[in-house]
């Protein structure tokens, strides 16, 4: 994505830079009477799992942030299973919880226990992932998602050339996200609009035939739960079936990192060598794994979240609630639920590729270099 597209994302983003008062009587009248800060104030996190790294770092960062301001806590991680996040919201809201921040694993299955916590006058937010279907989800913190697919296809096509009037025909593999992420569809559909005139125009092929006609047929290629073991086992198949006499893969459109270590691991074991005939492939997320894998040339670049600056932003909302502040948002038009369009706050990702972990990993405190062996 060029600099100056990318200024005017940015700028066009911090120009609907907007307010929203705290919804409801009642969470303002609640707050009125709580201590700023206090610990009459608990606040429910609600994570998907524990077996992705940047959960792990998002839910200790976020819980770490509220302590420090003096909240009381309770932080769940449900194993990816939604009976079980589901149970973890009740014995928040039945635990007194003010405020419950949620990182749902199935985005439409949660209108129930939401009801019961909106009959308690409990504010929700839902945490980088949109909750679906019910009106009761107050505020939205999320990176702008479909942002994050476009600057992965117009990585792909900047490194092709395509714009420059390569012709190719190259040969790609499209992969999307677990298909009861309501972020997953963002994703693909930034990168596929940037991605598909090329497929229709034949410069790139997709030989496994695993090209959705249009963006709403996305949940086709996704890898449920977002498995680093599906993708690694989708991409074996797509190799073993149509790679073979000596064909090869020139581009893996992954929508993050935990996809990509699968796919590269299927690629070693189909005897793909990096700097030889190793494809483009991107990413999301700056995990360490694919971190190290970058600096291997095993992965051509990750879209970074930095997600501390999330962290930091929704605990800037849960103090803004207890005061009984307005709540800070930049987009009110975006994030419809199916119910209502939820109040968001966007923050903006930005491509790492190799020659910039050390500047902007390394250098921003995200990674210690000697994490990553520099």
């Amino acid at each position: 994505m060029s600099l100056r597209r990318f200024g005017r994302i940015a700028a066009a983003l911090a120009a609907t830079t907007l307010t929203v008062g705290t919804l409801g009587a009642c969470s303002a009248e609640r707050a009125a009477t709580e201590e700023e800060g206090g610990d009459e104030t608990l606040v429910g996190i609600a994570m998907p799992t524990r077996s992705l790294e940047r959960w792990n770092n998002d839910g200790t960062h976020l819980d770490s942030l509220l302590k420090d301001a003096g909240y009381a806590t309770s932080l769940q991680y449900a194993d990816d299973k939604v009976e079980q996040q589901i149970t973890q919201i009740q014995n928040m809201v039945n635990d007194g919880a003010d405020i419950l921040v949620i990182a749902s694993i199935d985005g439409t299955a949660l209108a129930p226990v939401l009801q019961e916590a909106a009959d308690k006058d409990i504010t929700i937010i839902a945490y980088d992932r949109l909750i679906n279907e019910t009106e009761n989800v107050d505020y939205y913190a999320t990176f702008d998602n479909e942002l994050v697919g476009t600057l992965q296809g117009e990585y792909i096509v900047d490194q092709l050339g395509l714009e420059d009037g390569e012709e190719g025909p190259f040969t790609l593999e499209p992969f999307a996200g677990s298909p009861d992420d309501n972020n997953a569809k963002f994703f693909f559909k930034g990168a596929w609009d940037v991605l598909s005139p090329y497929i229709e125009d034949g410069v790139l092929e997709v030989p496994s035939g695993k090209a959705p006609e249009t963006v709403d047929d996305w949940t086709e290629v996704g890898i449920q739960g977002w498995k680093t073991a599906g993708a690694q086992s989708e991409m074996e198949t797509r190799l073993n079936s149509f790679y073979s006499g000596g064909d090869k893969v020139d581009v893996v459109l992954s929508p993050n990192d935990s996809l990509a270590l699968g796919i590269e691991q299927a690629l070693e074991g189909a005897g793909y060598e990096p700097g030889k005939d190793w494809p483009l492939i991107t990413g999301q997320d700056a995990d360490e794994a694919n971190t190290k894998n970058m600096l291997a040339d095993k992965q051509s670049m990750t879209v970074w979240k930095d997600t501390r600056t999330l962290g930091e932003q929704v605990a800037t909302m849960v103090d803004q609630i207890v005061k009984g502040e307005e709540v800070e948002v930049n987009d009110t038009e975006s994030y419809d639920n199916g119910v209502k369009v939820v109040p968001s706050y966007l923050l903006q990702p930005q491509v790492v590729t190799k020659d910039d972990v050390e500047e902007v990993l390394v250098g921003s405190g995200f990674y210690d270099a000697a994490d990553l062996g520099l």
